[in-house]
């Protein structure tokens, strides 16, 4: 994480130290990169103007649900970023923060009518529709506000994405997309439906994916799919290759971007010189983890410093309610000491003060620690904040994004009457 780094045996965000940080704004505080952010974001947009077959020939739609705070979405849209979301919720966020409905693709296997009209409403890019129900129900809502929907069939390409199974996404027996073997019927339905567009093929196999080989396995298989509907009569606009490229948490060497986008690139080149006298087709992407997970960090404070006959623990004020990767993946986050000591290292885990055994942050740690000290979990930038709840009446965590020297305030602190504003007591 280079724009993370020790100044002075202290670490800093950018040039900003943590412990000012901490000082300012009070722990746990999730600490978010403007220039990390814009770097892993440009990284995409380089390849894809370096590699793209035509202007505009290619669009990046941030995973909004990796983190959704407004400044994050703010930045990226100011970047050029459209958004992949997968709630009306996340619509709204991308609204609020000035981003553009008319680069908004929805996911998810679950949408409501109301998200529907909502998303219809604002005149999105694309739905990625998961199944046949779901199809109906759009051209339905469709059809009632005198709209049509353009969308793309999410295809399900039973590809190993080889990552963690709550985080894969492409395989059979998992709950998204559209089964392979049904797309191009799936397909044929869609093109008879009145207030329905066809627009696109989408697939997503899954996270923090370390190597290309399964995503490009799977563009192989949207080909096939794309020439039979092209046999079909049924052309398509844009080809959606989803997300999935991992970020190192701790010794994980992820392809590069550029080197994916490369091979991707050349392959869809390739293809559309030989099927289609090289006519372009737009290319788009869902990165989320790839762009904000090395760009932020989770920093919090040691609380008390206990040690037993089995263990030894460093418990923290920051808990699974604020980091739930560990209790639900048993995620790896790396810990680093804010100021650097020079006494003698032991081996802690890293705790919180959840009421729960699953509550830990970090296992089997060597850290040379006081109480008081503060800590960073790094990585956090995705999947943090985002996923944090409020159990055992636990306000969420403040946000801060820091730009070079200076720290901005981007959520404040929730505290425990915020919890309970919107109960009511029985009469």
């Amino acid at each position: 994480m280079p724009y993370f780094s020790y100044k002075n045996g202290i670490l800093h965000a950018e040039n900003v130290a943590l412990n000012a940080i901490a000082q300012q704004f009070g722990s746990p505080t999730y600490v978010y990169s403007k220039a990390a952010l814009t770097a892993n974001f440009s990284a995409y947009a380089d390849a894809c103007r370096q590699h793209s077959l035509a202007p505009d020939s290619s669009l990046i739609c941030y995973s909004v649900k990796s983190n959704s705070s407004l400044a994050v979405l703010q930045l990226l849209n100011r970047l050029g970023s459209g958004f992949d979301i997968v709630s009306g919720g996340e619509l709204l966020r991308v609204i609020a923060a000035g981003g553009d409905p008319r680069k908004v693709i929805f996911s998810g296997v679950g949408k409501s009518r109301e998200e529907m009209r909502l998303a219809l409403s604002h005149d999105i890019l694309c739905f990625n529709i998961e199944s046949i129900p779901e199809l109906h129900r759009l051209n339905e809502v469709a059809a009632a506000m005198g709209k049509h929907a353009a969308i793309s069939l999410r295809v399900n390409p039973n590809v190993d994405a080889k990552t963690h199974p709550y985080i894969s996404t492409g395989l059979k027996e998992n709950k998204f997309g559209v089964a392979y073997e049904d797309a191009l019927a799936c397909y044929r339905t869609a093109a008879a439906l009145p207030n329905i567009t066809v627009a696109g093929i989408d697939c997503h196999i899954g996270s923090q994916l370390l190597d290309d080989a399964p995503l490009l396995e799977a563009l192989d298989k949207l080909i096939e799919l794309v020439d039979q509907l092209a046999a079909e009569g049924i052309h398509l606009h844009h080809l959606d290759i989803g997300g999935g490229i991992g970020i190192t948490y701790d010794d994980e060497k992820p392809v590069a971007i550029g080197d994916y986008l490369g091979r991707l690139f050349a392959r869809i080149t390739a293809w559309r010189q030989e099927k289609y006298q090289g006519a372009p087709i737009k290319v788009l992407f869902e990165p989320g983890r790839s762009i904000a997970g090395n760009a932020g960090i989770l920093l919090t404070e040691i609380q008390y410093l206990k040690h037993s006959e089995a263990k030894n623990f460093a418990i923290v004020d920051a808990a699974m309610n604020d980091l739930m990767r560990p209790a639900m993946y048993e995620a790896w986050h790396g810990v680093q000491t804010v100021a650097r000591r020079s006494s003698a290292e032991q081996v802690y885990d890293v705790v919180g003060p959840v009421c729960e055994s699953g509550d830990w942050l970090a296992r089997s740690r060597s850290l040379a620690i006081e109480a008081g000290d503060l800590l960073a979990l790094m990585s956090a930038g995705a999947y943090g904040m985002t996923m944090s709840s409020n159990y055992n009446t636990r306000g969420r965590a403040a946000e801060v994004m820091v730009d070079g020297g200076q720290a901005h305030l981007i959520r404040q602190r929730e505290n425990p009457a915020d919890l309970f504003a919107l109960e009511n007591l029985l009469a």
